[in-house]
């Protein structure tokens, strides 16, 4: 891996969290994401599972992890089951973890082969009363694969049709909601890559340049500075593109006046930022983008004093459409009257603003956890309102991420220039 090696008692913490909330007797099991395949004897880029990664730090694929926390022998408590390598495969793939090396990454002690799997879960089936299965139950997530924890849940139900079943996914769900300080130092290094990728391309962004262009600034700075890569897609939008929101093309060239849109950010060790800024293609914002990218900086501050523990969802999500429907009567975009006559559940702001002001971040992007638990010290969010008039070829997105404390929300974006008159003075510097 690119990344410097974890400490492995941030796994070893994780385990123990699990563990306290299975019921009793009960055993859990976790698989490795696939290799997908591209077209003829092509692959992807292999990702782990998010779940099995944040238990044991292994990211190697064909992984299982089964915890058994009552295990009889007390042995078999942890378990962890990995692809044995061979002569053929160290050639033509390279390395492979060996059972050392595993522990050293998981902290866990008793290690398998894969080929070793079935003989020891079935034994330690004979003892359970209860195995929590895992699922991928992200309530944005359309599957249309079946991967390979599904292909497991299938064929251990089929085969111990008698045990009770259990979903892991809920307890993952509230787990990994709240990062651990491990966690949040990851994300904040994934943030400064960014930053640095950031930097780079302001100094580097003019008119005429290719949206692709600015997409490989990015990823250069990324990769030397130990990312994989791209958290996500990027988003490199200028023009009457800043106004679609999964613009990912970024094949336009940039003309003179046009605003561009950056939804650009690094991951760092399986872990995600999430920046998206919206800067000048010249260097300078006309006047009514400065006065459209003010309104939504103005949204995006008073949302971020609101990322505080006890928060509900709901409740942050409509106070901040107040906010946005008071700077778009400002804009010229609602009418106030019109405001006043609307339905409350299509509200008007809707048609400049129709997306959420934050989601989760981690191991994920759009990380795990549940909308209707209240903001908890510890969470990660993005904050990123935004406004898009299509008919100006105008769209403005700002986007930061913030850690949430039992006091104020610490800005992991805090160093990255987000003024409209700071990036122009650093875009003038550049050039």
């Amino acid at each position: 891996m690119k990344y410097a090696p974890i400490n492995s008692q941030l796994f070893i913490e994780n385990r123990k969290r699990l563990a306290a909330l299975l019921k009793p007797n009960s055993l859990a099991v976790f698989n490795s994401n696939d290799v997908l395949p591209t077209n003829a004897d092509g692959t992807l880029r292999f990702r782990q599972s998010s779940d099995l990664f944040y238990l044991s730090g292994i990211d190697q694929e064909e992984s299982i992890l089964l915890l058994y926390p009552t295990a009889k022998d007390g042995v078999h408590t942890e378990v962890l089951f990995l692809k044995e390598t061979n002569e053929t495969i160290a050639v033509w793939e390279g390395h492979k973890l060996t059972k050392q090396e595993a522990q050293q990454v998981s902290g866990i002690t008793k290690i398998y082969w894969l080929h070793e799997f079935k003989t020891v879960f079935r034994s330690l089936m004979a003892e359970a009363e209860q195995v929590y299965l895992n699922t991928n139950e992200h309530v944005r997530a359309v599957i249309e694969t079946e991967t390979r924890e599904a292909r497991f849940v299938k064929s251990c139900m089929s085969e111990y049709p008698l045990h009770r079943y259990e979903r892991a996914a809920p307890l993952m769900h509230q787990l990994r909601a709240i990062k651990q300080k491990t966690e949040i130092e990851l994300i904040q290094q994934a943030c400064n890559i960014t930053e640095k990728g950031f930097r780079r391309v302001l100094s580097f962004i003019k008119p005429n340049v290719w949206e692709y262009e600015i997409e490989a600034e990015f990823i250069h700075e990324f990769s030397r500075n130990r990312s994989q890569g791209f958290a996500y897609t990027p988003i490199i939008a200028s023009g009457y593109n800043s106004c679609v929101l999964h613009y990912i093309e970024n094949n336009k060239q940039c003309k003179e006046g046009d605003i561009l849109l950056l939804d650009v950010a690094a991951e760092y060790a399986n872990y995600n930022s999430d920046l998206t800024r919206t800067i000048p293609v010249n260097g300078t914002y006309s006047s009514r983008q400065k006065e459209v990218y003010n309104a939504v900086l103005r949204v995006m501050k008073a949302a971020t004093k609101m990322l505080i523990p006890g928060t509900l969802m709901s409740e942050y999500q409509n106070t901040v459409g107040k906010l946005m429907e008071d700077e778009l009567i400002k804009l010229h975009l609602l009418e106030a009257n019109e405001v006043k006559k609307q339905d409350p559940a299509a509200p008007l702001y809707k048609k400049y603003f129709m997306h959420g002001t934050s989601h989760y971040l981690g191991l994920d992007v759009h990380d795990v956890g549940n909308r209707y638990r209240k903001f908890e010290a510890g969470m990660v969010f993005t904050c990123e309102p935004g406004i898009y008039i299509r008919e100006e070829n105008i769209g403005v997105r700002i986007e930061n991420n913030l850690l949430i404390t039992e006091k104020a929300p610490i800005d992991l974006m805090a160093n990255i220039p987000i003024e409209a008159n700071d990036i122009e003075d650093l875009m003038r510097k550049g050039k």
